[in-house]
């Protein structure tokens, strides 16, 4: 995936650390044949409309290699059949608004776009200075 996105690698060992140490609710679900060629993370998220709870699916990625030979329709089935088997009512998630492939993929799947919706990210600088804010 770092590949993909032209973002440097960190050390297999470190990678490996971190994922022996992901929070609780973390749950990846890993799609290979002779080497990972997939995955989907994703974690539980409450309360929803109406209470109910459901997943946020943080990254669905399927290598290029793998692209269009079905296997992110699988991971997001599995997924949602996850979320379906512990009572969940639905699965959320957000995608690059300037990659119209990416956006027709997930049309096709069903799932309703939330326009009305802004994504937000405190990250970096502005994560640490917000924690640390004594003006409100």
């Amino acid at each position: 995936m770092q590949r993909h996105y032209r973002v440097p690698s960190l050390p297999r060992e470190t990678v490996l650390q971190d994922l022996a140490s992901l929070s609780a609710g973390v749950e990846i679900l890993v799609a290979e044949s002779e080497s990972i060629i997939g995955f989907a993370a994703f974690s539980a998220i409450y309360p929803g409309p109406g209470l109910k709870g459901g997943f946020f699916l943080k990254e669905l990625f399927v290598e290029d290699v793998a692209r269009g030979s079905g296997v992110g329709r699988q991971l997001l089935q599995a997924v949602a059949r996850i979320a379906l088997e512990r009572g969940l009512k639905r699965v959320d998630w957000t995608a690059d608004r300037n990659n119209p492939d990416l956006l027709d993929y997930y049309d096709r799947t069903g799932a309703v776009r939330e326009e009305d919706k802004v994504f937000f990210r405190l990250a970096g600088d502005a994560l640490t200075k917000f924690a640390e804010r004594q003006d409100d």
